[in-house]
């Protein structure tokens, strides 16, 4: 879990948490580099976004700011094409995504259907690649490693985190904590997957006495706040700014940055403060709902006299003009992301894995998507975007017990297993909670 904290950064890097088989829904997982974009980065051609994101963009993605906006919008286009093609040709359908180009790619198998879908994807101006197995087949195929997985030890089945449909390369592929495990003859070798499983941060708590003076001006997805429950305090960033079904001002974070989970909608809820540097401020509002389980969201109610502050629809790094937010997405293999939080800022990537389920401590996170980002502890519950789209809410992180990014983003450049940042979708928790919007205007 990517814990939220308050103190300074741990001097080193520790990788704990609890194993235990997961086998993960059907999900699309593409092994892009942390550089996966090869075009010419020009942070000088900023179309409406913050000089902070053009940057995060030029430099961990390697593509112009306008490359990144039609890459994001792009995604979408074949987001909605997907939902309509699993529904009209299941038979053939075998997966979208966006190519390390950023072109749009739908996979068809033959079958029923396979011509009228190809005439439809090539129509809509996407790429069609020809595979062997329909989505569906991959399902079965995924449905069979896990009966085949529950007959293994359990040292076998504990070092297995998650199976997912590989739709990129039209195969199961197997996360797992150590090479040389054993595998049924169709699991490809090449799909099995050495990965560092999501660990926990330090939690402290933020003394008594440090109170700091009442802060005015619009607070936006990605400044830092903080938690409190009678002595535990918590340091995490907002994720994005809405209004729940009766109108009221609600932020969207984590589920995990309530430190009382029970007390969410009652009179004893935790409460969520400013903070100015690690010094607590003004009361925000406290937590309307939380969730952690196989979700991780929490809905804050903002109190009546610090609404106005939230009366805005942006994304930032802390101090930094913002990103106005026109609409919420859907995650794609491909498309191009990028997190803010209080602790780390911008930084960017492509979705790796969409609608998939990961172990996270003790509780398995479902419906999650994944991008091969660094974020540390305190960017917990900040804002995902693509484009100027509303993706994810951080959630968890591979490298969490690193004291800074350069350290696993330098690992991954040399070995290739890069940060991997897990997220809860926005679209999920605005289906959970029914007249929950988030703030476009």
């Amino acid at each position: 879990m990517l814990l939220p904290r308050i103190g300074p950064p741990r001097s080193a890097a520790r990788q704990t948490g609890i194993r235990k088989t997961v086998i993960a829904a059907s999900a699309a997982i593409l092994l892009f580099g942390p550089t996966a974009a090869v075009a010419t980065a020009e942070p000088d051609q900023a179309p409406g976004l913050p000089a902070e994101l053009v940057a995060a963009v030029a430099r961990d993605l390697k593509i112009s700011p306008d490359e990144y906006l039609h890459r994001a919008d792009v995604a979408q286009q074949v987001a909605a094409f997907a939902t309509t093609a699993q529904r009209q040709y299941p038979a053939v359908f075998a997966g979208s995504w966006l190519d390390e180009a950023g072109k749009a790619v739908v996979a068809l198998a033959q079958g029923h259907g396979a011509d009228e879908a190809k005439k439809a994807a090539e129509s809509a101006g996407f790429e069609v690649r020809n595979v062997a197995k329909s989505e569906a087949a991959l399902r079965g195929e995924k449905s069979a490693f896990e009966r085949w997985l529950e007959g293994q030890p359990e040292a076998v089945q504990s070092l297995v985190r998650g199976a997912v449909v590989d739709t990129v390369n039209n195969s199961i592929a197997v996360r797992v904590d150590q090479a040389g495990l054993p595998m049924p003859n169709f699991i490809d070798p090449a799909r099995v997957i050495v990965m560092a499983p999501p660990v926990a941060g330090e939690q402290a708590t933020l003394q008594a006495d440090e109170i700091a003076g009442e802060a005015h001006g619009p607070l936006a997805g990605g400044d830092g706040y903080a938690s409190v429950a009678g002595r535990s305090s918590l340091r995490c960033s907002l994720g994005f700014n809405g209004t729940d079904r009766n109108g009221n001002t609600v932020n969207i974070t984590a589920g995990h940055c309530n430190p009382d989970l029970a007390s969410a909608g009652s009179g004893n809820a935790a409460g969520v403060y400013e903070l100015t540097g690690d010094r607590l401020g003004a009361q925000l509002g406290a937590f309307q709902k939380s969730v952690l389980g196989e979700q991780d969201y929490s809905i804050v109610r903002i109190n009546d006299q610090a609404k106005d502050r939230f009366a805005n629809n942006g994304v930032r790094a802390p101090g930094a003009a913002p990103i106005p937010i026109e609409g919420v997405a859907t995650p794609v293999v491909g498309a191009p992301v990028c997190k803010s939080g209080a602790r780390t800022g911008f930084s960017c990537g492509v979705v790796n894995a969409v609608d998939q389920t990961v172990q996270v401590g003790e509780r398995e996170l479902t419906q999650s998507f994944s991008a091969n980002i660094c974020a540390l502890p305190g960017d917990s519950g900040g804002p995902i975007v693509t484009g100027r789209l509303a993706l994810g809410i951080s959630s968890a992180s591979s490298v969490a017990d690193f004291p800074i990014c350069e350290i696993p983003n330098l690992i991954g450049a040399l070995t290739g297993n890069v940060p991997q940042l897990f997220a809860q979708p926005v679209h999920v928790v605005l289906s959970d909670n029914p007249g929950l919007r988030v703030r476009t205007n």
